[in-house]
């Protein structure tokens, strides 16, 4: 075999071949099953389907009910947080959600520092309507605490429990609209804390059975239409993706009711999403297989049969590829991790069966029509291009029986062929440029109050809040000691400088809680009985009041700290902190280990699925390879836009993981069209002419689903959620990238300058053609 410098020129292909050699005539009819069974197959196969989607549509209603978007809910059991979490509800109604109240002359964005302090008939008023909230449908009965005055007398506070079996969305809207009508000229009112927060995030995923499915079908539908230039085709391609989608939801939230899965926000919205464009990406490999297979016969039966065939392998190994990377997030300890992998890879599961079984039907059903008005027509004498035209080869030149190439894909190859080493060089040296970019990512987590884009009335209220008060207050970091150890585990926490004041859980104490000396003395108000400390098993609940804003670095700083003197004092397992910020470090560090542990197992599950599938060593890790070059480059992209044009405030620890989990597994995809198709035109050409050949017949089809998967995940930048808008970009963005680029370029042309190699150390099965190349 020649050396690159030594390369002759572009050999002229054969006339194709089929698998032995000859030249490709009529497909004859195969002998099948009778006629009435090639109907009742089909029909059956639609008829399934179509009750699946009748008897799940009512489970799109009942997703918002199953789902859990408390952040402390997915935090791993080792957690210290969890543990809190859990020993505090035998101090007070586990059912409960704290919501703080906050009300104030001054606006969120400070324009009014000046305002005047609140008089005494706005706190007579102000306590008025706290008496009517204490009212309200949900609100814990007899415990909305006192009004609380800041020192500087321009802002008040109050705690109201809210009761967590009723839902908290509709308790907060309740409250924050009563409190819009509270007579008070001037006054602004806002509804913080978690129950607050979490009101704003599932406010944030209202449009997620809406808006989001309306938007991505809308995108898909018009790309479809302007691809295939057919009314029928997108309509047969989305209906499959729907009622896939519709047995996925269905799934997934009988198993959330019964509590085998964890539905949140985010994982649903992500379901969404991966299941409308993977039986998309899934639908239009097999249509455009059938309709090569029916220029090549004349029965609808056959090209079904022969595109089944020829789609099964690719559309299989891509489906099993992404179905494997998501399970692997059953190794993160995080439960929100742990709870996507198997409801995202259900979701990859009924796409993967729907698109092999009812498209085929639907497909079968409408024959030629469904390509109207471009129908392909029976011509045995030649093969499809790419293009869509006739023609006796596919590749960048033309064997003495073929018709000239035409179309895009052609000139391609014809770049590929001509200089394969400059063109994969290239390509590689534009992937580790943008990849630099990475170094300025900032996933170091983002608090909870910046995960809704746009307007939050809870952080609007905490940014308040911690004008007036302490910045911690409303969402303290709460203490489980021992109940011989509180005087010094008060002594420790009064004594550190993040830490504005302590409370305990105590016995006939307004609210439940009452102040703690640094000597751990509890002091009643005047004309009240001495409070008693609340001891649960031997166990003693002190809140801790931050002098920073919870989850800002400098809270977390303050309880890392704590954390560390409790430890050094061999408190480690008796005294445990948890509580917001505690919640925020725990999920971050899980994060960062999961992200650490999932990556090298997801590369080395994809890589054992393509050596089985290509019988390969060399393809598999060089195809890998350019996808996790793909990643860093569309992370570093990411970065930027990120930080200088979008200017969002960080990115949450996952958002990498979850970047490459689907960039990898998605992207991994095309490269399994492509290399799938290469492979098979190889056994017929040899290794280089079949690349070539596998690249323009594959061109198209993998382009449209790139566009179309790339689509459907810029989709749920609809949402004004942070962690959505930054995988949308993420993903969508990579998408492109690995097809326009990675595919069409890097891809064909290292495997092209490898040549046979590629397949090593497997001896395929060619014939003469490698020979002499």
């Amino acid at each position: 075999m020649p050396t690159q410098a030594q390369a002759p020129a572009q050999p002229q292909a054969p006339a194709p071949a089929t698998s032995s050699g000859t030249s490709p005539g009529p497909r004859k009819p195969r002998s099948g099953p009778p006629t009435w069974l090639r109907v009742l197959i089909p029909v059956l196969l639609i008829l399934v389907w179509v009750a699946a989607f009748g008897a799940g549509g009512k489970s799109f209603g009942e997703v918002n009910k199953v789902a859990v978007n408390d952040q402390a809910e997915h935090l791993p059991a080792s957690a210290d947080a969890t543990s809190v979490l859990h020993l505090q509800r035998g101090f007070r109604d586990g059912n409960i959600v704290p919501a703080t109240l906050v009300f104030s002359r001054e606006g969120a964005a400070g324009a009014a520092a000046d305002a005047a302090p609140l008089t005494e008939a706005d706190r007579i008023a102000l306590e008025s309507r706290l008496e009517t909230i204490q009212g309200l449908h949900g609100v814990v009965p007899d415990s909305v605490s006192p009004l609380v005055l800041s020192e500087d007398g321009k802002a008040a506070s109050a705690f109201v429990p809210l009761d967590k079996s009723v839902k908290i969305s509709e308790t907060v809207k309740n409250i924050r609209a009563e409190l819009k009508d509270s007579g008070t000229d001037g006054i602004s009112a806002y509804v913080t804390g978690p129950a607050g927060l979490s009101a704003d995030i599932s406010g944030a995923f209202r449009g997620l059975d809406g808006l989001l499915l309306i938007v991505a079908l809308a995108v898909v539908l018009v790309i479809l239409v302007i691809v295939y230039r057919s009314p029928l085709l997108p309509l047969i391609v989305l209906g499959t993706s729907v009622i896939a989608l519709t047995a996925a939801i269905s799934t997934v939230v009988a198993l959330a009711k019964v509590d085998i899965l964890l539905l949140s926000g985010q994982t649903q919205g992500i379901l969404m999403i991966l299941v409308i464009g993977a039986a998309t990406d899934y639908s239009l490999l097999y249509v455009s297989r059938y309709r090569e297979e029916l220029r090549l016969g004349e029965s609808k039966w056959d090209a079904t049969v022969a595109a089944l065939r020829g789609s099964f392998e690719p559309i299989a190994a891509s489906a099993g590829t992404v179905v494997a990377g998501l399970l692997c997030l059953l190794l993160s300890d995080l439960n929100s991790n742990k709870a996507l992998g198997p409801v995202a890879a259900i979701g990859i599961v009924f796409a993967f069966l729907a698109s092999l079984t009812l498209l085929p039907a639907l497909m079968l059903w409408a024959g030629r029509v469904a390509y109207w008005p471009v129908r392909p027509k029976f011509d045995s004498e030649r093969v499809p291009g790419a293009d869509g035209s006739l023609r006796a080869e596919a590749g960048p030149t033309a064997g003495p029986a073929a018709e000239p190439a035409k179309g895009v894909w052609p000139k391609v190859a014809g770049l590929v062929s001509r200089k394969p080493r400059v063109v994969w060089v290239v390509s590689l040296a534009v992937l580790l440029a943008a990849g630099a970019g990475m170094l300025q990512l900032k996933a170091d987590g983002v608090p909870t109050s910046d995960f809704v884009i746009g307007h939050s009335d809870a952080r609007d209220g905490q940014t308040v809040l911690g004008r007036h008060f302490p910045a911690g207050s409303g969402a303290p970091a709460v203490v489980i000691a021992p109940e011989g150890k509180m005087t010094d585990v008060v002594r420790e926490l009064t004594g550190n400088d993040g830490v504005e004041s302590v409370t305990v859980m105590a016995k006939s104490a307004p609210g439940g809680t009452a102040p703690v000396t640094a000597d751990g003395i509890m002091a009643g108000r005047p004309g009240t009985t001495a409070p008693v400390a609340a001891v649960v098993d031997g166990k003693v609940m002190l809140q801790a009041t931050l002098k920073d804003a919870p989850e800002s670095p400098e809270a977390e700083a303050t309880v890392k700290e704590l954390r560390g003197n409790f430890a050094d004092k061999g408190w480690g397992s008796d005294v445990l902190i948890g509580g917001t910020t505690a919640v925020a470090i725990d999920t971050n560090e899980t994060t960062i280990h999961d992200r650490n542990l999932i990556i090298p197992v997801v590369l080395v599950v994809i890589l054992l699925i393509l050596m089985l599938l290509l019988r390969s060593v060399l393809a598999p890790v060089l195809l890998v390879g350019t996808v996790v070059v793909s990643f860093f480059a569309a992370l570093g992209v990411s970065a930027l836009v990120f930080n200088k044009v979008f200017n969002f405030p960080g990115a949450d620890a996952s958002v990498p993981l979850f970047g490459f989990v689907f960039l990898v597994a998605l992207g991994i995809d095309y490269n399994i069209f492509l290399m799938t198709r290469v492979r098979e035109e190889s056994l017929k050409l040899g290794t280089r002419p079949g690349i070539l050949r596998g690249l323009t017949a594959t061109g198209g089809v993998i382009t449209s689903a790139g566009i179309v998967l790339a689509a459907t995940f810029a989709a749920l930048g609809v949402l004004p959620v942070l962690f959505l808008a930054q995988i949308s970009f993420i993903v969508a963005f990579g998408v492109l990238l690995d097809t326009f680029l990675v595919r069409t370029l890097l891809v064909p042309a290292l495997c092209y300058d490898l040549g046979p190699r590629i397949w090593w150390p497997g001896n395929l099965k060619r014939n003469q053609i490698d020979s002499k190349l």
